[in-house]
């Protein structure tokens, strides 16, 4: 495999949509073009199966420099209330368009920060969103924590309206690796926090663990995971350093691009990873993800229900997925929506009672054809071929399969193509064979990070 990653190690998509964000086509797309698709998404699945909801809480105390995600720096928690004002009356919006009570499957909180949040604005922001909404009886909520700050009292708001996972960004163990990324948690208050979320009665823990990171070795990841293993968290999210300096706002400054690992180097930290995990006890779950057993993540893959969206990976899928928030997106399968990313902006939208857009994407037919492949090969490793493909489209595809074909990373068979065990490190390669519009419009600046 050594020799196919130069040949692989390419800038692509991590296919948490399709179309991916940057070749979305605001053609059509509106304001009210966007509340219709989401009013007849609602009509068609919320009685059925819920919807999704995602909430942005941008704030952070500091900045750590591998974060690619939209943040606020502050140590001035007075902006709370105001931020949460804003996001019940942005949820107000939607649900005037909904016409009837929502009933909400799935709730994650991400960042930022969520555990920046006193305990008790967590709980008025959840109580403020079901004063107007329902709560499925197979219900899944989950936030993000962060262990330096994440505190028993906040564990138990969080239990107490119902969230039964959490996720605690980890990322490597190593001091040095720390200080590169300003990220100092000690192993111990990693191992303190999953205890006191086990302890309060958090079903799912999960941890986050990062390779490539600025001074990262192989021998820096093998440590973390043995640490890892010990605390034996439910769920694991093993995943590749994504380097994208060039986008506006981001934090990854703090290092050099020389300090980073090189391709072969990643590999080995990730076969390394994958071994390691496979040795405790993890099943790998779609691409970058692990779980145990008794997880919820691993039912799902074994049912056929494991879905992904701009959440990551989900137990479930709901047709219908709001975002609120500063940068937030929705998705109605119909469309995909990102909001404004100046919290100030944000709020003086919601509160003059406008949707905060700032871009979106109307999905034709063939997107949602070539969304439903994207999709099976990221949650499931193969694609059935009878996915409405018209036979030229079908046959570029094949063709650009050829070479993957030829290295041993698919398999074609008369009725579907399978990944390869060899080929899961490249499903971001495999993924793009399908990806029109990447294919249509080749990109004459770098928008996406390494494959590999």
């Amino acid at each position: 495999m050594c020799d196919l990653v130069p040949k692989y190690n390419v800038p692509g998509p991590r296919y948490t949509s399709y179309p991916t964000v940057p070749y979305w086509d605001p053609t059509g797309f509106s304001g009210p073009s966007w509340m219709e698709s989401v009013k007849r998404s609602f009509d068609e699945s919320n009685r059925s199966s819920g919807i999704s909801l995602y909430i942005h809480l941008p704030y952070c105390e500091s900045l750590c420099t591998f974060c690619g995600c939209h943040k606020r720096i502050t140590r001035q928690h007075s902006v709370e209330g105001p931020y949460i004002k804003a996001l019940l009356r942005e949820w107000q919006l939607y649900v005037e368009v909904f016409g009837q009570r929502p009933v909400i499957r799935e709730l994650h909180l991400g960042g930022g920060t969520p555990t920046f949040f006193s305990p008790e604005n967590l709980q008025l922001l959840i109580r403020g969103i079901f004063r107007h909404a329902d709560r499925a009886e197979d219900w899944e909520f989950s936030f993000e924590g962060h262990p330096n700050n994440t505190t028993r009292e906040h564990l138990q708001a969080l239990y107490d309206v119902g969230f039964r996972r959490v996720s605690y960004g980890v990322q490597d163990y190593n001091e040095a690796v720390q200080r590169a990324i300003h990220r100092i948690q000690p192993f111990e208050r990693v191992a303190e926090v999953t205890r006191l979320s086990r302890e309060i009665g958090f079903t799912s823990v999960g941890h986050d663990i990062i390779y490539g990171l600025p001074l990262q070795t192989t021998a820096h990841v093998a440590e973390t995971l043995r640490k890892t293993a010990e605390i034996h968290p439910d769920r694991i999210a093993f995943y590749s350093y994504a380097h994208v300096p060039w986008l506006k706002g981001n934090g990854q400054r703090g290092f050099k691009d020389t300090d980073l690992p090189v391709a072969d180097e990643k590999r080995r930290q990730y076969e390394l990873g994958k071994k390691a995990l496979a040795a405790a006890g993890y099943t790998e779950i779609g691409m970058d993800h692990f779980a145990l057993p008794s997880d919820g993540l691993y039912r799902a893959m074994t049912s056929g229900r494991l879905h992904r969206n701009f959440m990551g990976y989900t137990e479930s899928s709901t047709q219908l997925m709001v975002g609120l928030g500063v940068s937030s997106i929705s998705d109605s399968w119909y469309a995909f929506a990102q909001n404004v990313k100046s919290i100030e902006e944000y709020q003086h939208l919601v509160g003059s009672g406008i949707i905060p857009l700032m871009r979106g994407h109307l999905l034709s037919e063939e997107d949602r054809q070539i969304r439903r492949h994207i999709l099976d090969l990221m949650c499931r490793f193969e694609t059935a071929w009878d996915k409405g493909l018209d036979q030229p489209t079908r046959e570029a595809i094949l063709d650009r399969l050829g070479e993957p074909e030829a290295d041993g990373l698919v398999e074609m068979l008369p009725d579907r193509l399978r990944v390869t065990e060899k080929g899961r490190l490249f499903i971001r390669n495999i993924c793009m064979a399908f990806d029109l519009r990447l294919h249509n419009n080749v990109p004459e600046t770098r928008l996406f990070s390494m494959t590999v």
